[in-house]
C-alpha cells in the first residue's frame, strides 16, 4: 500500500470532499473550514480545515459560536498530520474536552479473510430495523459498561435514523450467543469514494478472545467488496488495534476527538 498516496485520498475524499450523511445533516463550507451539521441524535463537528497560528483562535472561536448557537454539542476531528502543531492546545484552551486518541488503520477490502470464523454457538444477524438496533444496544453496554447509556442511546438513534433514511448507505449486524447479543458492529459507505467505514465492534468481556470481532470484520469486508469499495477505514481503539493490526491494517495517522458541550 502507498501510505502516502492512501493518506492523501482519505484527507480529500473523507474530510475535505464529504458530501455528509444524508438525512438531516449538511456540510458546509465557510472559509477554510469543512464541517458537518444535523439534529441533536446525528453527528455534529469540523471535520477539515486549513489554519495557520495567525488564523487558528479566530476559526475556533467561529465555529464555537456557530454550534452554540444551533444548541449542538460537537466534535473537532484533529488529525495528528493537521496544522498548526499546537492545536490541540488551542481547542483545550477554549473549551474542548480531548477523548481518546485512536488510530485511523485502513486495509484493502479485498485482502482481508472473505469468511467469518465464529465460535460454536454463536451467529450474525443482520440488523435492519427498531429490534434489531435494540440488541445492538444491549451488545454496547455490555460490552461497555451501564456509563456509557446515554452514548448508547444517541448511538442507537442516529443508526436508526440511518436505517430509516439512507438504509443503502449502512450495514449494521449484532452477534448472538443464543438469545443474547454479545456484539454489535456497523459499516457505513461513503458514495462516490473509495472507502467504507468500520465503526463499532465492542464485544461482551466475557465473550472477548474468540474471534468475533474479526469475524464482524471478515464480514463487512466481504460486502465492501461486494459493492465496489476498495478500502476499509477504522478510527481504531487500543483494545481493537492489535486485533486490526494483525489481521493486515495499515496505520495512517492518528485521529483525536475535541469535544465541545455549550
Amino acid at each position: 500500500m502507498d501510505h502516502a498516496a492512501v493518506l492523501a485520498a482519505y484527507d480529500r475524499q473523507l474530510r475535505h470532499d464529504t458530501t455528509g450523511e444524508g438525512g438531516d445533516t449538511r456540510v458546509e463550507r465557510t472559509g477554510d473550514v469543512v464541517r458537518v451539521t444535523g439534529s441533536a441524535h446525528d453527528w455534529n463537528g469540523v471535520l477539515w480545515t486549513d489554519i495557520d497560528t495567525s488564523t487558528a483562535d479566530t476559526v475556533i472561536a467561529e465555529q464555537v459560536r456557530h454550534y452554540t448557537d444551533a444548541g449542538r454539542e460537537f466534535e473537532w476531528k484533529q488529525h495528528s498530520y493537521d496544522r498548526p502543531a499546537d492545536l490541540g492546545g488551542r481547542l483545550l484552551a477554549a473549551g474542548f474536552e480531548a477523548e481518546p486518541t485512536e488510530t485511523v488503520m485502513v486495509a484493502e477490502a479485498a485482502a482481508l479473510p472473505a469468511r467469518p470464523e465464529l465460535p460454536d454457538g454463536v451467529r450474525l444477524v443482520p440488523v435492519t430495523d427498531a429490534e434489531g438496533v435494540r440488541l445492538m444496544s444491549e451488545a454496547h453496554l455490555a460490552a461497555f459498561g451501564e456509563g456509557d447509556a446515554a452514548l448508547s442511546e444517541r448511538l442507537a438513534r442516529r443508526v436508526l435514523a440511518q436505517l430509516t433514511e439512507t438504509p443503502d448507505d449502512i450495514v449494521a449486524v449484532v452477534a448472538m450467543a443464543g438469545d443474547r447479543p454479545v456484539c454489535g458492529a456497523r459499516m457505513e459507505f461513503c458514495p462516490g469514494t473509495d472507502f467504507a467505514g468500520l465503526w463499532g465492534g465492542g464485544t461482551d468481556p466475557s465473550w472477548r478472545g474468540k474471534g468475533i470481532y474479526r469475524a464482524t470484520v471478515a464480514h463487512r469486508a466481504r460486502i465492501a467488496v461486494e459493492r465496489g469499495y476498495r478500502y476499509l477505514q477504522v478510527d481504531a481503539s487500543d483494545d481493537s488495534r492489535p486485533i486490526l493490526d494483525r489481521l493486515g491494517f495499515t496505520t495512517l495517522c492518528t485521529t483525536t476527538p475535541y469535544v465541545y458541550r455549550p
